[in-house]
């Protein structure tokens, strides 16, 4: 039985849910994350040399990163499910599964790492700099960023309910986490309305319910 070695508020939600929308069965290892560093357990790195999550164990195999998960996953238990036929939308559906981590997640990832400059782990004496330096990074870099990627995602979807085409697909899947990442620090909200109702949409669909259900905590949503 595929094992999800799952830590919390993390990408590895995302896997729980395509295992949900193709019906496999799993078990879930939960690893926590060190409350003052917010980095995975060390326990991890038994697991994958990186110690990252996600990371699933099939028997004696073991693989790694998102896209690489949902591909092994379609191609293993998909039975034809939840990715296009070869032709437009499958090329589409290629394209956003690897345009989520590859563009949309680094200006989201600085985003973060910008917004910590001057926190409390900053000796006090250096944070009026550091927060300058941060604001100057955010202002002048990552906003503009967040903002091109956005509206490139909602003008995508002027056409189409689904990234891939007019069918839900695992790319869907792929893309929850920056999106709602982007909710909770980038800046997405009711002015990009389609983008708002595609995440109205995956989070109604069941196997998305049941993914929370089995993840437990899942910050984003907060």
């Amino acid at each position: 039985m595929i094992v999800v070695h799952h830590l919390n508020n993390s990408r590895s939600q995302r896997v729980l849910w395509l295992l949900e929308e193709l019906e496999v069965p799993y078990t879930v290892r939960r690893y926590e994350r060190d409350p003052a560093t917010m980095l995975a357990p060390k326990e991890l790195r038994a697991v994958h040399p990186l110690g990252k999550a996600p990371v699933i164990t099939d028997g004696d195999l073991t693989v790694a990163e998102t896209g690489a998960i949902i591909e092994y996953l379609l191609d293993t238990y998909g039975e034809g499910r939840l990715r296009p036929p070869p032709g437009p939308d499958r090329r589409r559906f290629t394209y956003w599964l690897h345009y989520a981590e590859g563009s949309a997640m680094p200006p989201l990832l600085l985003r973060l790492v910008a917004s910590r400059l001057a926190g409390p782990q900053m000796p006090w004496l250096l944070r009026p700099v550091a927060r300058k330096i941060s604001q100057g990074l955010q202002d002048k870099l990552i906003n503009p960023q967040l903002r091109l990627h956005l509206d490139f995602m909602e003008r995508e979807l002027a056409d189409r309910d689904w990234f891939a085409g007019p069918e839900f697909t695992a790319a869907d899947v792929q893309m929850s986490f920056p999106l709602e990442a982007a909710v909770a620090r980038g800046g997405l909200g009711a002015d990009r309305p389609r983008l708002m109702a595609w995440l109205d949409r995956i989070h109604g669909r069941p196997a998305y319910q049941q993914a929370l259900a089995s993840g437990g905590d899942y910050e984003l949503l907060r």
